[in-house]
């Protein structure tokens, strides 16, 4: 039954997502109240964060705003639990929860509203219509499935609201970079609601001549259906050109012999361009205590482009010869995805005596489509073909012919079944259990080599957890699973890859009182299958890897007064390889208990905001402060050591009028040099230099 009641109403939906509640009423006389407790969120139950056996650490939009944040990797420097890992030249986003990455051939997994939206190539995410991010650590991952055990990224995107209310903001930063963005959402009538993200940016950067342009939409829709049902549809439109860029090279691993601007590509390959088109699609229904969620989520994306970027194998790279010499490969990708995934899901309470048993059901499909065709041209040993002096680059050679690399097409299928009861088995005490089995099917389509490669793999993954309230205000946990990632591609013989298995484990302690909330947790996680190179084929893949890693994080959020709060996250991990591994591309044995690429053992972030008046105009300020450790630079040279830094990113805000403010970000403040991340001493990534950025942001 559609909304048509006789009177005038109000409908207002707290969500407990986060995101800010809406409402919509034209009158208050004569008014019938309806209220929506709350929107669900998937295999999440109706069981709060604090009650669950997991530690999650959250970033909130205002700490986007505050900080100038438009990308999801810089976002996730906030949370010390996530680093930055090889972005594959600029064109993805890449990072390791716990010490843990996925595959390294394709983008990091991630999820936005409970979606898979990590399996294709869609660029770097833009964070316009974000309203927060849930890092989700550790065993409590493996019931959302493709998830790793050190645990699964979730965005939560901003929903439709019935009060018209959105923003524009222009901003010009160094390097001339240019950003255009806004939000509009506003009511269509009294049970349909709209919403509208977006921005354009035409991007200069430090690294000359790299420059590239973006545009990001994401509108959305909200129909209450009826009291009881809700369905909401977002899209996801992006159109991003960005030149692939390897960073700079390190030579006897000193990373600043060449400055930071230093481009080794070549200008004339042009950028890369990425484009998306995603959808999804949730419906909602209150069955009295309980409650069905159901959604569809398509999603294409692909990646076309040329690049230039240094030989790694060290018997065709002349710098190691000459020291100046940088022999480059020549690479055209084309990179087509298209994913379709499905989930049903019931979630409610029933009580059998004085024990209540929380109950998650839900079943998903996924089907993947992965086309990969790249061309590539690799120096023969001892030329200088298409070399670059990194001391005194010459560009615009012309790039030698390319011969044909893949040329195959991938597909996944995957039907998941999961079932989690959380049990109280008192007021104090809450039992978790529960599990996902997994039945996936891959087939390899190698069109160079005219061969078809079949696998099939039935997984189950367990997961147990309890909770122990201490009193209001703390809480201690424990938790275990088990879990399965597929891996993509085939090694040496032609046959797929044998999935990543995993199992984690978990111990903390949840604290909340009027002043402070956060968590403390010990994980250790251990993992299997990792691809590595195989040490009896030159230039393929085996499932040999095995690595573990083990550590301590606190997530610390505090309240000082009501114009003064602060947020804490730190982490220690101690990530290593758990047997010895050869590489026969380079000849090199990696020792088990080598540490894993880019991890840092210590990393930290800080931030602080001040809400103050200044000449009576509401005014902010504050910063963040963080810190990374010591990483390993590249996996076959343990000598190759990242340095550690501390960025210091300030800001101010202030009001001009009523609806409009200026803001001021500088980030890297003390200009410190700093390398994020790299692959190899020959593909490093150096960090931004001081750099700053003014904004006006005007609300209606």
């Amino acid at each position: 039954m559609l909304f048509n009641p006789p009177l005038k109403l109000i409908l207002t939906v707290s969500l407990i997502i986060g995101a800010t509640p809406f409402s919509f009423a034209s009158d208050t006389s004569d008014i019938e109240h309806v209220r929506v407790t709350s929107v669900r969120l998937p295999f999440r139950a109706d069981v709060p964060l604090k009650s669950q056996p997991q530690a999650v650490d959250t970033v909130l939009s205002e700490q986007l705003e505050n900080l100038a944040i438009t990308d999801f990797s810089s976002a996730l420097t906030l949370a010390a639990s996530v680093s930055k890992q090889n972005n594959f030249g600029g064109m993805w986003n890449a990072f390791a929860i716990r010490g843990f990455t996925g595959d390294e051939n394709v983008p990091s997994g991630y999820l936005v509203n409970g979606f898979n939206a990590g399996r294709g190539f869609g660029g770097t995410r833009d964070m316009t219509n974000v309203e927060r991010i849930e890092v989700l650590k550790g065993p409590g991952s493996a019931l959302y499935g493709r998830s790793e055990p050190g645990g699964t990224i979730n965005i939560i995107t901003k929903k439709p609201q019935f009060d018209r209310a959105g923003y524009l903001q222009a901003s010009v930063g160094r390097w001339d970079q240019y950003r255009l963005e806004g939000d509009y959402t506003s009511a269509l009538s009294d049970n349909v609601a709209v919403r509208m993200n977006g921005a354009y940016e035409d991007n200069g950067s430090f690294r000359v001549p790299v420059d590239s342009k973006k545009i990001a939409l994401t509108p959305s829709l909200l129909w209450l259906v009826n009291a009881k049902t809700r369905l909401r549809y977002e899209a996801e439109y992006l159109d991003q050109q960005v030149p692939f860029d390897r960073g700079i090279v390190a030579l006897e691993g000193n990373p600043e012999l060449l400055p930071a601007e230093r481009f080794l590509g070549e200008p004339s390959d042009g950028p890369n361009q990425v484009d998306v088109l995603g959808h999804q699609l949730t419906l909602e229904h209150d069955l009295n205590d309980w409650s069905l969620l159901a959604g569809l989520s398509y999603r294409d994306t692909q990646l076309t482009g040329f690049s230039s970027d240094a030989e790694l194998v060290k018997g065709r790279q002349q710098l190691f010869t000459d020291g100046e010499t940088l022999s480059r490969q020549h690479s055209y990708r084309n990179f087509d995805t298209s994913d379709f995934s499905g989930r049903l899901e019931l979630s409610g309470s029933v009580d059998t005596g004085i024990i209540t048993h929380h109950l998650l059901i839900g079943a998903d499909y996924y089907h993947f489509n992965f086309d990969k065709y790249w061309t590539r041209y690799r120096p023969a040993a001892g030329t200088t073909d298409y070399a670059i002096n990194i001391f005194n680059p010459v560009y615009g050679q012309q790039a030698p012919a390319r011969s044909l690399l893949y040329d195959q097409s991938e597909k996944q299928e995957n039907y998941g079944f999961y079932v989690q009861n959380q049990i109280d088995l008192s007021q104090r005490v809450k039992l978790q259990v529960g599990g996902r089995f997994d039945d996936f099917k891959q087939t390899i389509e190698n069109h160079k080599a005219q061969t078809v490669v079949n696998q099939q793999q039935s997984v189950f993954s367990p997961r147990a957890g309890i909770v122990y309230l201490w009193d209001e205000a703390v809480s201690l946990y424990a938790s275990y699973s088990e879990g399965f990632q597929p891996n993509t591609g085939a090694n040496a013989q032609g046959n797929a890859f044998v999935p990543e298995e995993s199992e984690s484990f978990e111990v903390g302690s949840k604290f909340e009182s009027a002043m402070f909330e956060g968590t403390v947790a010990l994980f250790r996680a251990e993992k299997s299958n990792i691809l590595t190179a195989d040490p009896l084929n030159s230039g393929f893949s085996a499932a040999l890897g095995k690595a573990d890693s083990q550590g301590v994080e606190i997530d610390l959020k505090a309240y000082f007064t009501e114009n003064i709060r602060t947020s804490l996250s730190y982490a220690y991990t101690d990530a290593k390889t758990a047997n010895q591994i050869t590489n026969a591309d380079w000849g090199v044995n990696i020792p088990k208990g080598s540490r894993l690429i880019n991890i840092p053992k210590h990393n930290a972030t800080l931030s602080l905001i001040h809400d103050t008046v200044l000449m009576g105009k509401s005014t902010s300020w504050g910063g963040n402060v963080q810190y990374v450790g010591k990483r390993l630079g590249e996996t076959i040279d343990p000598s190759y050591i990242l340095p550690d830094y501390t960025l210091v990113n300030v800001f101010s805000r202030f009001e001009i009028t009523a609806d409009t403010t200026l803001q001021l970000n500088v980030t890297n403040l003390f200009d410190e040099k700093y390398y994020p991340s790299s692959y190899s001493a020959i593909w490093t990534m150096p960090g931004e230099p001081r750099s700053y950025r003014v904004s006006v942001n005007y609300r209606f």
